[in-house]
């Protein structure tokens, strides 16, 4: 029966094989090569483009909404490095399709569980298209820079309705929809991902306007403590009677810090101020310190990857690649800090694609990066495939600001006035909100609260 042992070996999914992809972060030829194999693996993923599936949307579950709008961003940095156009049409759909009729990223299959952050992530994927130059798509249909401001747009909107009722003295609660758990929840990821929009269309545009709302919420978010004063980026608080977001969840995600410091990259790149070469430096070093620790180059997902067995869900598990991507951007726009960042990218680079020959097909990525290269957490998926595509791909950068378009060099078309004054479309599958409805998600949000809480003090225990 040796022969069924060996067949049986070769068929598993979770085998484990000795080939690795040895990445040259140096030669163009090696990169371009394991980033086109990491990215074809990853869209094997997606079924978006096959009959009766809908356009940008991966299987749920497990993978929510947002996450699509990364992996998009995603591959237009991946034309753009690689020159190859094999993904373009299916992101370009992709791109179109999720934005809805209100041409502003509140599709109706996704505005009843619309969260602040799911929206803009499908935003700075359009701003990618944006800058990047990334094909316009036709005449009639929405444009990439017009997409953008009319999410700003609506998120300004949402912004002066929570300084009015001074919830936390203002800042972007994470859900856009008072039915929904977590509303009483004010994330950083929502208001990072609104003030690296306003700094990149400030510095698209030139209008100054953007870059006020930027640092009226860098501001906010300093000033409530959930950029500490070490650098450290907090994952938020929660609005209620006894606490006015200082009931707080304490862990510390990539994706916060990559954020904030792509935001502040921009910024420095808009306005040439001190201040934000401060604020990079200072972020940069407790990024570096934390995410890459123990004087380590290869990044870690420090809350989540560290445990045995991770803990990381899902959404965690694609948390690097944004790391990736906003260090990237960082390098380009705040010359000083390349070769710092170069160095952590290009050690990270080489680790994640080692691990990217796991399984039957030698060409799944794992998760962990860190650990020697014959054991596998057995974790594996969208998430961990973009992860090692964004650091891969992220070896083709040419450190120039020209890398980013302008409304100068540009060519996508904008509409300052797009979506300011839509309204959240409730109409589609919901009923009338009601007393009881209130009550119960209330009750939601207290467990998700509660849940939350445990597992910052779970988490950041010695």
């Amino acid at each position: 029966m040796l022969w069924v042992g060996v067949l049986l070996l070769v068929c598993s999914p979770w085998v484990m094989v000795s080939r690795a992809y040895d990445l040259d972060p140096d030669d163009p030829k090696s990169v371009k090569y394991v980033a086109g194999r990491v990215a074809q693996k990853l869209m094997e993923f997606y079924p978006g483009e096959n009959p009766g599936r809908i356009p940008g949307l991966f299987d749920y579950p497990p993978y929510y909404w947002w996450e699509a709008g990364a992996v998009f961003g995603a591959l237009v940095d991946y034309w753009y490095y690689t020159g190859d156009t094999t993904y373009n049409g299916p992101t370009t759909r992709a791109l179109i399709h999720q934005a809805g009729p209100g041409k502003n990223y509140m599709p109706h299959n996704q505005t009843s569980a619309m969260g602040n952050d799911d929206q803009a992530f499908w935003a700075l994927a359009a701003m990618n298209a944006a800058e990047k130059k990334f094909p316009d798509p036709p005449p009639e249909e929405p444009q990439w820079l017009a997409l953008v401001q009319a999410v700003f747009n609506l998120q300004v909107k949402r912004l002066r309705e929570e300084e009015a009722t001074y919830n936390c003295g203002g800042g972007l609660r994470w859900q856009a929809i008072p039915l929904n758990g977590g509303y009483d929840y004010k994330n950083t990821i929502s208001n990072g991902c609104f003030f690296q929009l306003g700094a990149r269309l400030a510095r698209y545009t030139g209008n100054d306007t953007y870059a006020e709302w930027a640092e009226k919420i860098w501001d906010w978010t300093e000033k409530i403590g959930f950029i500490t004063p070490e650098y450290s980026i907090i994952d938020g608080g929660w609005i209620n009677a006894t606490s006015n977001c200082t009931t707080r969840s304490e862990i510390r995600w990539s994706y916060n810090a990559g954020v904030y410091l792509g935001g502040a990259a921009f910024m420095y790149d808009y306005t040439k101020k001190d201040i934000w070469k401060e604020r990079i430096d200072k972020m940069l070093d407790y990024t570096f310190g934390y995410f890459f620790p123990g004087n380590n180059d290869i990044m870690v997902e420090s809350a989540c990857e560290t445990l045995n067995p991770p803990s990381c869900n899902v959404d965690q598990r694609s948390f690097k690649a944004y790391l990736s991507r906003f260090l990237t951007y960082v390098r380009i726009l705040a010359p000083w800090t390349a070769p710092r960042i170069a160095t952590k990218i290009k050690a990270s680079s080489i680790a994640a694609a080692k691990r990217c020959s796991r399984g039957q097909d030698q060409n799944t990525c794992g998760l962990r990066w860190y650990t020697p290269v014959d054991e596998w957490e057995g974790m594996w998926g969208v998430g961990e495939q973009l992860a090692a595509l964004e650091v891969i791909q992220s070896n083709l950068v040419k450190e120039s600001p020209e890398e980013f378009a302008d409304s100068k060099t540009g060519t996508s078309i904008g509409d300052p006035s797009a979506g300011g004054d839509v309204e959240l479309d409730l109409s589609h599958g919901l009923k009338p909100v009601t007393t009881a409805d209130k009550g119960g998600a209330g009750t939601l949000t207290g467990l998700v609260a509660l849940a939350m809480l445990g597992l910052s003090w779970w988490l950041m225990k010695p």
